[in-house]
């Protein structure tokens, strides 16, 4: 069967997708200019790789320990009413740690513990909101619109770190403090997150939970992991979007030391910095969208993956600004193939009554990523930050490599649904 041509914005013309859509770009935007006004006074105020590793660490170890639970809320209670707790908490926290900024009082366990809230509050809600979208759109439509709803992250990570940047380069050009000049930023994140709110209180889809059994929500997670037991292809799924990003977005992470000790950069090169990833995330977000419901996606997964890991290595081997833009937009187009057909696949194959949870795993692993940054973020320190990247590359090579020795049927993945979930093969499956 040939692929389903998609328009590369037909997800759009649904009007609940709109609103999603409309939804997460807010949220992202108001996540990409936070990473930046956070990294940039980090970094000012510490000069330490590892100070912004012990920072997302504050973000990640919440998503680890609280997604399994955010999945079971998502499958047990309405998205939508889960979706609007979550944005207005955020907003709040936000306000709140602008005005510690501002008022000159920020100190690093601050970020510490607005870290951990803004991660609890993430993993909760997000499984919630990544489950939402298969039931506002077909099958057919799927894909098209999971890469719709990555671009508003990647469009989210074009303009969202340049005016963050840029918007903290102009203060501090007029001789406004690093304090007030974040501050600023932070208060347009609220702005984000409210924007937010309002978007989806037009849904008219509210969410309903598919689980209408007695089952307790130690029975869910239990349920879902032997789900993962008996179903060798999501679980190698899994594991490839998980231990490759681990090593693929150390760049992301680290970036703001590497604009400073590398490129001798400032906030708005840093802005620039993640625009360009943001940029070429954005394409490949698009391409994958024009393609629509097409074959051999596994293939097309590797293929991504391994061109990502060449991207990061010329990206690490920069020594100038421009060469940096250039790789950089190389490694945000691959990588976000890589990532949107990941998830993509796994939402497509796994039943509609433990999305949620399976959704959530995929969550909680991204937790655990900080196990791959922290040693990375030490060895930086020890042997400079475009080395540490360089062996991130390859390791992500490494594990990509090892994934598909013993899961070699994701290589073989076609439509990922219907009849179609493997493309043939000559020889007996594995």
């Amino acid at each position: 069967m040939p692929a389903v041509k998609t328009g590369m914005f037909d997800s759009l013309r649904i009007r609940d997708f709109r609103y999603l859509w409309l939804s997460s770009l807010c949220t992202n935007f108001a996540m990409q200019m936070q990473i930046v006004a956070r990294g940039w006074i980090i970094y000012d105020m510490t000069s330490s790789p590892l100070a912004l590793t012990w920072v997302m660490l504050s973000f990640m170890l919440p998503t680890f320990l609280f997604s399994l639970p955010g999945g079971v809320v998502a499958d047990r209670m309405r998205k939508k009413s889960v979706m609007l707790s979550a944005q207005l908490l955020n907003m709040l926290a936000t306000l709140m740690l602008a005005y510690i900024v501002i008022d000159g009082e920020a100190a690093f366990f601050h970020f510490i513990c607005f870290g951990a809230v803004n991660g609890t509050i993430l993993a909760l809600s997000m499984p919630s909101r990544i489950s939402m979208t298969p039931e506002v759109v077909n099958t057919e439509n799927f894909v098209n619109a999971m890469a719709l709803q990555n671009s508003t992250f990647n469009l989210s990570r074009v303009l969202g770190p340049a005016i963050a940047g840029g918007l903290i380069a102009v203060l501090i050009a007029n001789n406004y403090s690093s304090a007030v000049a974040v501050g600023s930023v932070f208060l347009m994140v609220a702005v984000l997150y409210l924007i937010s709110v309002a978007a989806t209180l037009m849904l008219h889809h509210t969410g309903e939970p598919i689980q209408h059994d007695a089952a307790s929500p130690i029975e869910d997670i239990k349920e879902s992991f032997i789900y993962m037991r008996q179903e060798k292809i999501v679980l190698g799924l899994l594991i490839m979007g998980f231990i490759p990003f681990t090593f693929g977005f150390t760049t992301s992470f680290l970036l703001p030391a590497f604009n400073q000790d590398i490129l001798n950069g400032g906030a708005d090169s840093l802005g620039l910095l993640m625009a360009s990833m943001g940029a070429g995330a954005l394409v490949g977000s698009l391409l994958l969208a024009r393609l629509g419901d097409f074959q051999r996606k596994g293939l097309a997964m590797y293929i991504s993956a391994y061109l990502w890991a060449a991207a990061l290595a010329a990206f690490a081997l920069s020594d100038t600004q421009t060469m940096a833009i250039i790789t950089g937009v190389f490694s945000g187009l691959f990588g976000s193939i890589f990532g949107s057909l990941n998830m993509s696949i796994v939402q497509l194959i796994v039943k509609p009554e433990i999305r949620g949870r399976i959704m959530s795993i995929m969550m909680m692993s991204f937790g655990l990523m900080p196990l791959g940054i922290i040693p990375l973020g030490a060895l930086a320190e020890v042997i400079g930050i475009n080395w540490a990247f360089f062996i991130s590359a390859i390791l992500l090579v490494l594990s990509l490599a090892i994934i598909g020795y013993f899961y070699p049927n994701l290589a073989r993945i076609d439509k990922g649904h219907g009849h179609n979930i493997l493309a043939p093969s000559p020889s007996k499956d594995n």
